[in-house]
């Protein structure tokens, strides 16, 4: 039997423009505030002027983490940033850029995209970075230049690695680079055995050698800091990865979705049980690095899933974008 592809428009990324996921599968291609120091004291979203409640449906995720190291859940979105803290939902006040390649980090979160209404931002964003929750914004590299869609960063050792979508003053179209320098200095790496249409990357939060991506003929895993990439995957497409300390976690698809567990040591996998999902697959996932057994995913259709320490099951807290009711509401 032929593997069932997703469909998703990766290419547009501006107002209106971008197709998340059609209800039916037409194609083959599948697509804080203060810094480090309140975040390693925990934050509280709830209590920051820079953000209010949020009831709206989000669409056009782009990605989520727990940025700043806090219990906060960020999910970078087409009008800026919404947060999930302690059972309720909130959003940015100012800033609500439509992020691309959103990558948290243990002190904020790198991303790309294009700046909202509100902001004054250079158009596309080029590569920025936040260490207050997305209220200060620094501009890493090539603003005005390029929009990054694929993009991920280190969350403790903070390494760059991104797919270059076009032409710029540093990068070719096409190719892969690495900065171990906050994005100052960048070197491209050879991605060798990487020819597949790359959707996702993850870089692991310690040990700079281990990159890996999601492309539609399965998963990929470098050791050498992405000059090479072994495939260890390829009964079907992957759709997504993200790197704990001791694993690689992955999601793929061929008509029914999967979420693996995938030692970095001896290599050994367990399959995650996922909820039921109709025609939709892992598309971005986390996992708490405060607390190992937190875990959330979103998926094509802007399901959102969450799994909390202290629970065996998974918890919906948006179906195809909409919200579950907030926990202070009555």
């Amino acid at each position: 039997m032929g593997a069932l592809m997703l469909a998703a428009s990766l290419a547009g990324c501006g107002q209106g423009s971008e197709e998340v996921l059609p209800d039916e599968v037409l194609t083959e291609d599948l697509q804080n505030g203060a810094g480090r120091e309140q975040a390693d004291n925990g934050g509280d979203i709830a209590s920051s002027s820079f953000f209010s409640e949020y009831t709206g449906k989000m669409e056009h995720i782009h990605g989520l983490g727990y940025a700043g190291n806090q219990d906060a859940l960020f999910f970078a979105a087409h009008d800026g940033l919404k947060v999930y803290e302690d059972g309720n939902w909130f959003q940015t006040k100012k800033e609500n850029n439509d992020y691309m390649g959103f990558s948290a980090t243990d002190d904020g979160f790198y991303a790309s995209g294009h700046p909202g209404q509100d902001s004054m931002l250079p158009n596309p964003l080029g590569i920025i970075k936040s260490r207050d929750n997305g209220e200060t914004l620094e501009g890493i590299v090539l603003e005005g230049e390029t929009d990054f869609h694929t993009m991920a960063a280190g969350y403790q050792n903070h390494i760059l690695f991104v797919l270059s979508p076009d032409d710029n003053s540093l990068m070719a179209a096409g190719g892969f680079y690495r900065s171990s320098d906050n994005g100052q200095t960048w070197g491209r790496v050879s991605a060798g055995n990487l020819e597949d249409k790359v959707m996702s990357l993850a870089v692991h939060p310690k040990n700079p050698d281990y990159i890996a991506a999601a492309g539609s003929k399965g998963i990929y895993l470098s050791q050498d800091g992405g000059e090479s990439f072994q495939q260890i995957f390829d009964e079907m497409q992957g759709t997504a990865v993200h790197f704990s300390e001791k694993h690689l976690w992955y999601g793929s698809f061929n008509g029914d979705a999967f979420l693996v567990k995938r030692s970095l040591d001896d290599g050994t996998e367990e399959e995650v049980e996922l909820p039921p999902l109709e025609q939709d697959a892992v598309q971005y996932f986390a996992q708490n690095p405060k607390n190992e057994n937190e875990l959330a995913f979103v998926t094509f259709k802007a399901n959102i899933y969450r799994k909390a320490a202290d629970s065996n099951g998974w918890e919906q807290l948006a179906e195809e974008g909409f919200l579950k009711r907030n926990k202070t509401e009555k």
